[in-house]
């Protein structure tokens, strides 16, 4: 097994305790985000990657203030086109890890409504704007497929939105492609025209947690986005609910969803840090969608924020 992957395992394999809240309000900067993802470099730089055209880049040095710093691919993406549909259009919902001196990199590239749909990869030893070697298509779909290959999240490849739901595919550990075309049902929902996505694979103790976003996104204030979980001893299914629901049946555990000014909190993503397990989320208010962060505590195996 290369290093990157056994890196990760072990970062996986982390065991969480009690933490404290952090709420969005304590974050500051350059926060309009959509979709993020967070991970921190060698030098200790936080970076967050979220959806935009070419893919926006964040960083800061205390998790706190952020500064845009501008985009992973600065000349557009034209490999993706046949995707969005238009020149350099929205790419959507990155995910990130950091191992070994590099970054890792996966994205989206749709249209809303749409299966034509394609997730690639990208690495880059520096994580700054125009650093980042595009590695290809991962995996696509059409109006063939009864899935939409969106909003990736790797070790294990999760992927998914609507339709039937929360799929998952294997990774090779070499090439970060897939070493198998076999697809694996984890999620799915018939309420709400099936409203899941945004999904997230982290180990925590001995289980490993899925998580995912429900309901709409993207509609400001009208947002209902929010945050469900489910847990199983193994990544490849049979996840279920802290009430034993299966989530293949429309089973899940609230986490987070709108309160007090925050409004559909959603497009998850989950980092391990020095002080414990982070939950970074967009969510909305009238001037529009923010970076949320949270500790997110499992002491009594499910996360709670």
């Amino acid at each position: 097994m290369p290093q990157f992957m056994r890196s990760l395992l072990l970062l996986l394999a982390f065991t969480g305790v009690a933490y404290a809240v952090v709420g969005p309000g304590t974050v500051t900067g350059n926060t309009a985000v959509a979709d993020p993802t967070m991970c921190k470099d060698s030098s200790g730089t936080y970076y967050v990657f979220s959806t935009a055209p070419g893919i926006e880049i964040r960083t800061s040095p205390d998790r706190t203030a952020w500064t845009l710093i501008g985009t992973v691919f600065p000349d557009g993406a034209s490999w993706t086109d046949q995707y969005t549909g238009t020149s350099n259009g929205n790419l959507w919902a990155p995910d990130c890890t950091y191992l070994d001196g590099q970054f890792y990199l996966y994205y989206a590239a749709s249209s809303f409504g749409s299966q034509n749909s394609a997730i690639f990869f990208a690495k880059s030893s520096t994580g700054q704007p125009g650093s980042f070697t595009n590695e290809g298509l991962v995996t696509s779909t059409s109006s063939s497929n009864n899935y939409n290959a969106i909003d990736p999240n790797n070790w294990i490849l999760s992927l998914g939105s609507f339709w039937a739901g929360i799929k998952e595919m294997s990774l090779s550990s070499s090439t970060g492609k897939l070493s198998s075309t076999t697809v694996t049902s984890l999620a799915q929902r018939t309420a709400d025209s099936g409203a899941i996505e945004a999904s997230v694979i982290f180990k925590n103790g001995s289980f490993y947690y899925l998580f995912t976003s429900w309901d709409l996104c993207c509609k400001g204030v009208d947002s209902t986005y929010n945050i469900r979980v489910g847990r199983s001893t193994s990544p490849t299914g049979n996840f279920v609910d802290q009430s034993g629901v299966a989530l293949t049946s429309g089973g899940g555990t609230l986490v987070l969803g709108t309160h007090d000014n925050i409004i559909g909190p959603g497009g998850q993503d989950l980092f391990l840090d020095n002080d414990g397990v982070i939950m970074v989320y967009h969510y909305y208010t009238a001037s529009g969608s923010f970076l949320g962060i949270n500790r997110l505590d499992f002491s009594t195996g499910w996360p709670v924020r």
